[in-house]
Order: C-alpha cells, then sequence, then structure tokens
C-alpha cells in the first residue's frame, strides 16, 4: 500500500500579487526536493513549468498539493525534514488560517494513481465524520490494516 495525501489552503493573494512572491519563488525548489525524495511516487502537477499550480474548479483562491508516498516515514521526512519545512513555517504569510482539517492521507493500492476528485471527497469525508480508516491526517493515523496508530 501507498500514502496518499491531499492539502488545500486558501491564498490571501493572487499568486502574481507581490504579497506571494517568496511563495511562488519557492514553489520550483520545494517541488524539485520532494520529486527526488526518498519515498516520493507521485505528485499532481499544474502544468510543464515547474512553478505552475494545480488547476481546478474548487476556487480560485484554493491552492491544492496531492501526492503519493511509500510511507507515512518518507512522507514525514519530507514535510518535517527537508526544506520544505521552513517555507511550511511561513505558511501564515500567504495563506488565510482555517479551522477545519486543511490535508487528509489515506491507503491507497500501489500503483493506483487517484484523481483529484478522490481528494477531496477523502478531505470532505475527514471533516464531516472526522479522523477513520478511511481519511486521517498524521496526528490520528490509521494504519494500512485500518489499525488506528498512535502518535
Amino acid at each position: 500500500m501507498h500514502l496518499a495525501q491531499l492539502n488545500v489552503a486558501h491564498l490571501i493573494a493572487s499568486l502574481d500579487n507581490p504579497q506571494l512572491a517568496d511563495f511562488v519563488a519557492n514553489l520550483e525548489p520545494v517541488n524539485a526536493v520532494s520529486d527526488v525524495a526518498p519515498g516520493f511516487v507521485w505528485r499532481l502537477k499544474g502544468g510543464d513549468q515547474p512553478t505552475d499550480t494545480v488547476k481546478h474548479d474548487y476556487g480560485d483562491d484554493l491552492l491544492i498539493n496531492f501526492s503519493v508516498w511509500e510511507s507515512r516515514e518518507t512522507l514525514w521526512n519530507f514535510v518535517y525534514r527537508s526544506p520544505h519545512l521552513p517555507v511550511l513555517k511561513r505558511r501564515r504569510e500567504w495563506f488565510h488560517r482555517v479551522a477545519v482539517p486543511y490535508t487528509v492521507m489515506w491507503w491507497i493500492p500501489e500503483g493506483h494513481i487517484p484523481s483529484l476528485e478522490e481528494g477531496m471527497a477523502r478531505l470532505d469525508l475527514l471533516r464531516a465524520e472526522g479522523p477513520g480508516p478511511e481519511a486521517f491526517t498524521f496526528k490520528e493515523f490509521y494504519e494500512p490494516d485500518g489499525a488506528f496508530a498512535s502518535s
């Protein structure tokens, strides 16, 4: 099994706004790190350019990050032990703070590439029912067999 993850963020301005210049400047380097990170399997890309963001019908201010990893550990290492972390720590400069879960994870069979609709449905499930084997977070994590994993 592989671990799918989707996270969403509401931009405080359009990507061409000077307020987001540092964020946009970090897109290519962080994406390059993810693409070669141990355990990385796939990520949804917005186009041919490294700074292209995912196009979707969920609202102009919603930025979507969607990827697949070999394991919880490999995703954790990318998120919290790579050049991604300093950018993550600055997220409040670029995105509105939201109270509802903004990230979701779930297990998929190896070789399956989930659709964006599948990812958004998992986020909706997490928001509606809370964490469970079908939709969870790092904090409330479930193993591929459905067992709850303590942090």
